[in-house]
């Protein structure tokens, strides 16, 4: 296979995962990160949750950017499969932008950024403001303008985060959702396997997954997949190893690779697959049978032990927080991989650590 991005080659059995980059002392920290969250927002997330039952929205409208929005996204697929509520994630360029007026009646706005002061989004809490639409912010910084133009903020309690690579905030982000959504639910399996949380992830972070080292350190481009939940983690990932490899990973459903993404597979064409013990369990590992016929080399996070390469992962209690522990494992590789290509995950070539979008 032709390689695009040049690394340098080191030996499979280098040791590459003590805590020398940011990133990984970063994202080793949070199963602590995410225990204080949970303690610390216990009565404000079960009261919020209160609210949000009395008032029924019909629907719910999320503004986030980058990974943030991939964790918008994981929480519009538990909104949806827990409580039935439509949820999409906005563009906020079309307020900050186009300057539209958004017809938001019978809804809540969440709107998800780890610095809460990009742009766009400030643009369209206001123009929710403007609509008498409730808000919701969840963020790391608790006194940025986003947090107190919120009526509600949930703060993240992530700490300093150095490296451009989110980890430990992002994880603190869908647990928090994971976390509201069980008690919006009440859903009491749910509520307490949230609080399982940092156990899990402290084992996830134990996991090695260093059988798919040698393939990815010299692929040029991959697929990643996921569906439902897990489609959110795909897309977190590829965004991971574009930011901290320079690698080409793109992330589809396990539906739609089956469509025009299916024609680019050829023989070792590398496919990272995140598959939870969910609903969506057994169509994923159909998906992986068709990609494995095409001739793809398959690389399957679950708990069958399929793929050509097969990594094991922590399961929950609740199904739906597979992808919690996934992700927490997944970045233990990701910081590993970006080394053994020759690069600093903690100093990527053209990427800072805020991003602010109009």
């Amino acid at each position: 296979m032709r390689h695009l991005f040049p690394f340098r080659p080191v030996k499979s059995d280098m040791a590459v995962d003590e805590l020398s980059t940011a990133m990984a002392r970063e994202a080793a920290e949070t199963p602590g990160v995410v225990e204080a969250m949970l303690k610390r927002n216990r009565e404000l997330i079960a009261e919020l949750a209160s609210v949000l039952r009395a008032r029924r929205p019909s629907h719910v409208i999320m503004s986030a950017r980058g990974s943030s929005d991939h964790a918008a996204s994981y929480f519009k697929y538990l909104c949806e499969i827990c409580l039935g509520i439509p949820c999409c994630s906005l563009g906020a360029s079309v307020v900050s932008i186009y300057e539209a007026r958004l017809k938001l009646n019978d809804t809540v706005l969440f709107s998800i950024s780890q610095s809460g002061q990009s742009p766009d989004i400030l643009a369209l809490a206001a123009e929710a403001r403007r609509a008498g639409v409730p808000s919701v912010v969840l963020t790391n910084q608790e006194t940025s303008q986003l947090a107190q133009s919120a009526d509600i903020c949930v703060p993240l309690h992530a700490g300093a985060e150095t490296s451009p690579a989110a980890t430990k905030s992002f994880i603190a982000t869908i647990a928090a959702t994971a976390y509201l959504l069980a008690h919006w639910a009440a859903n009491s399996q749910m509520i307490e396997s949230c609080e399982r949380l940092p156990e899990i992830l402290h084992r996830a972070w134990a996991l090695s997954w260093r059988s798919s080292y040698d393939t990815l350190a010299r692929s040029s481009s991959l697929f990643v997949i996921g569906r439902g939940p897990s489609y959110s983690i795909a897309q977190e990932a590829a965004l991971k190893l574009k930011e901290t490899s320079g690698l080409h990973a793109e992330a589809f459903s396990a539906a739609e690779i089956m469509h025009g993404p299916l024609e680019l597979v050829n023989e070792d064409f590398p496919v990272l697959v995140f598959c939870p013990a969910d609903s969506a369990e057994a169509t994923t590992l159909n998906s992986l049978a068709r990609l494995k016929g095409a001739g793809a080399r398959t690389i399957c996070i679950s708990r069958s032990g399929a793929g050509d390469i097969a990594l094991p992962y922590v399961q929950s209690p609740h199904a739906l927080l597979d992808p919690i522990s996934m992700i927490q494992s997944f970045y233990k590789m990701a910081n590993d991989l970006s080394r053994l290509r020759g690069r600093n995950p903690d100093r990527p070539r053209l990427l800072n650590k805020e991003t602010a979008t109009l």
